[in-house]
């Protein structure tokens, strides 16, 4: 369970900004889960609306990089390579601002508070607090480096000393702990690993692996064709979808995109993953007909069915799980309906039981009106705006905003955010256009498709 999340200097997110996840109205209407220790209650969603290029995104990637940085800080970061942050660079030496991170959650049943600050060379601070009855303990807080460097609490048990022994300037203390075996610190561990999961537009291939990984049915000779849960969530998105068919890649073709992604990783490198990668399986897409059924690859499928089919896996996971999903530009090449569907997944106490968590992106602002099945709520809707003096990020709530959605009067959401109630739209200079056609100039830059005159005829009789 998520609570909330604080970054400061992360991308375009360069003051601190935060995303609650606090309920703050009771809606009987949606899920909601409580708090331990506390009364308060968590949302099952969160959206977050925005302008192109106004840090939508950055506020989903501050949060994976926190996740990021917990896994691998200790098994994967180069010793001597210092920490590979982003930080806000439209700013005269952004190397000299720290950045920090942190985050409230439920782990295991636990609350907890997790956060640490690092600049391109070290962790600075790092510290874990947990909520037992509610009541704030300390479990550690690090400063500096050195053997004073780290202050345990009288609740933190285990190989202190050990793990501190193995500690580098650029690990975690959580991320050594973990690998550890630490029972307790390995819980927080855990719930970054299990419990946090993204969605994007770069790993497409990655969630169809998932997908057909999670729910295959070995059907023999090779072929696996995949359970009546998934199959119905196919046929419920109207796709014409009957049903998968999944196969091995024989040898010949793995071999192939084996020296392709070698030869993308050598131009590209750590790139490569922003161009994404081959799927593990030949995924073939059911379509029934009165003349029978007939098999589809799945590149050959419109975006949107491909969107569709990928994200089942990791949307169904959560749900059963109870964990948190990130999207990136939800909305991106569904129809509204099924964007709106899906929401409605995590929304709708009768699909998600068990605590799940959707945080997504979107321009769909349908999401936010009356003609919609799920209803956002005003604690659920958050908006970004870039700063006109700075091009830095501002994550703003709606509740912000004066906004009645009561029994008493009710505000139309969509039509107000359209309208430029709550900002967060792109601003449109229309006097930009004016005569634009005539300052381009003609033909390009090579003369290309100018009138040079009437054309030479060919002297010979072969044309």
């Amino acid at each position: 369970m998520l609570l909330a999340f604080h970054v400061t200097n992360h991308a375009s997110l360069r003051d601190e900004q935060s995303l609650s996840l606090v309920a703050g109205d009771v809606r009987p209407g949606r899920v909601e889960h409580g708090v331990p220790g506390t009364a308060h209650r968590t949302v099952p969603v969160a959206a977050i609306y925005g302008p192109n290029a106004s840090g939508k995104s950055n506020a989903l990637d501050a949060l994976m990089w926190m996740r990021f940085a917990v896994l691998s800080s200790f098994r994967s970061w180069d010793p001597e390579g210092g920490v590979p942050r982003r930080p806000f660079r439209l700013r005269p030496d952004p190397g000299g601002f720290p950045s920090t991170y942190e985050m409230d959650l439920v782990a295991e049943g636990t609350r907890y508070e997790y956060g640490f600050t690092v600049d391109g060379d070290r962790v600075l601070e790092e510290w874990l607090s947990y909520f037992p009855e509610g009541r704030r303990r300390r479990l550690f807080a690090r400063k500096g480096e050195g053997p004073d460097a780290i202050v345990f609490g009288r609740w933190l048990t285990g190989r202190r000393k050990t793990i501190s022994e193995l500690l580098r300037p650029n690990s975690l203390y959580l991320s050594v702990a973990a690998a550890q075996g630490h029972e307790r610190l390995g819980a927080v561990y855990r719930w970054f690993r299990n419990g946090l999961q993204v969605a994007t537009d770069h790993d497409f291939a990655e969630r169809l692996d998932y997908t057909v990984e999670l729910f295959r049915d070995r059907a023999g000779s090779g072929t696996r064709r995949l359970p009546p849960p998934l199959r119905e969530l196919l046929r419920y998105a109207d796709l014409g979808v009957e049903g998968l068919v999944v196969q091995e890649h024989d040898e010949r073709t793995k071999a192939e995109q084996g020296r392709i992604t070698e030869a993308l990783e050598k131009v590209l490198g750590e790139r490569l993953t922003k161009v994404g990668r081959f799927p593990g399986h030949r995924v073939q897409v059911e379509h029934r007909t009165r003349e029978g059924v007939f098999e589809l690859d799945i590149h050959e499928e419109s975006s949107g069915t491909r969107t569709w089919i990928s994200m089942l896996g990791p949307v169904l996971v959560a749900l059963r799980d109870g964990t948190v999903l990130c999207v990136d530009e939800l909305d991106a090449r569904l129809h509204p309906y099924l964007t709106d569907a899906l929401v409605g997944l995590f929304q709708n106490p009768e699909t998600n039981r068990h605590g799940a968590q959707l945080v997504f992106s979107t321009h769909e602002a349908a999401l936010l009106g009356a003609n919609v099945r799920t209803e956002l709520f005003r604690d659920q809707v958050w908006f970004t705006e870039k700063d006109a003096d700075t091009c830095a990020t501002r994550l703003i709530p709606l509740t912000d905003f004066h906004v009645r959605d009561s029994q008493g009067g009710k505000d139309n959401i969509e039509k107000r955010y359209l309208s430029g109630r709550y900002g967060a739209l792109p601003h449109l200079d229309d006097t930009l256009l004016s005569g634009l056609d005539d300052k381009v100039p003609s033909g390009g830059a090579h003369g290309a498709g100018q009138d040079t005159g009437p054309r030479e005829e060919p002297t010979s009789g072969v044309a």
